[in-house]
């Protein structure tokens, strides 16, 4: 290992200039066994995804059919922010890939492993997401739950740390919905362009404060009776939400707004039965 180490530092210093050679010192042996490399993994990703149907089965089943996950492929997101070279900035590109995305993937001293995922520019990341229909299934009765579910919106923020100190998994992210529609025919229901946002969108709308934020931590925890269960705990949920038309029976019966919605120290313990 030591003559490895040598023969790559001579190999090097024999491409510099005789001048540049004249400042160097050798290193002791030591010394060099403390330089590494660049640490962590970088990859720059654009995708799109569709799947014909998902089913979940248990004794009967439930299935969601025609999903599709892309790119926004819109330029009218978030149209409260107005101002003309932010949102061509912002908003200007379209396509119907998950694209402009960056994922960075470090190790730390401690173990610790830490993924972030930033946009390649400063544009947000914006997605799209829709399905067909979302159908109950029995032996013999099927109700259809949902139908018509499409959301566009944009990703500002997505960091994931595994704490090995702690064995946890830590979700921080922020993100915005600009559109969301669903019908919901069992219950007469029908939702129309839902928006989610940061918690200072509707005072001051703009791209810091598009995005809302979540901070949860997911992890093995213990339910009542000391058995194990999937532990989520939801450290934080800020957000401003307002819905457009709430439809009931096909008519529409009014919007809705929420302002400054927080949610915190909120625990949830998921096992089977």
């Amino acid at each position: 290992m030591k003559s490895l180490k040598k023969t790559a530092l001579v190999l090097a210093v024999a491409g510099l200039p005789l001048a540049a050679q004249a400042e160097l010192k050798p290193l002791e042996d030591t010394h060099m066994g403390n330089i590494t490399g660049q640490a962590g993994v970088t990859i720059e990703l654009e995708t799109k995804v569709n799947i014909g149907e998902f089913k979940y089965t248990d004794e009967g089943s439930l299935s969601i059919r025609d999903i599709s996950i892309g790119g926004a492929n819109r330029t009218d997101l978030f149209e409260e922010i107005t101002d003309p070279a932010i949102r061509n900035m912002a908003f200007g590109t379209t396509s119907d890939l998950i694209d402009n995305i960056k994922v960075e993937i470090d190790v730390a001293a401690d173990g610790d492993a830490l993924i972030n995922v930033w946009p390649l520019t400063a544009a947000p990341i914006d997605f799209g997401i829709s399905t067909g229909e979302w159908t109950l299934e029995g032996q013999t009765d099927t109700t259809l739950l949902a139908n018509n579910f499409s959301m566009v919106g944009a990703v500002t923020k997505l960091g994931l740390t595994v704490d090995t100190a702690t064995d946890t998994l830590n979700l921080n992210t922020m993100f915005g919905i600009s559109d969301l529609d669903v019908d919901i025919p069992f219950l007469a229901l029908g939702i129309r362009d839902l928006k989610l946002t940061g918690d200072q969108y509707l005072e001051n709308p703009g791209i810091l404060t598009i995005g809302a934020t979540v901070d949860m931590d997911i992890y093995n925890g213990t339910r009542a009776n000391g058995g194990d269960a999937l532990a989520i705990d939801l450290n934080t949920f800020k957000a401003d939400m307002t819905v457009g038309q709430v439809l009931v029976g096909g008519t529409s019966i009014g919007s809705l707004t929420i302002d400054n919605l927080a949610v915190q120290n909120t625990a949830m313990r998921i096992y089977g039965h």
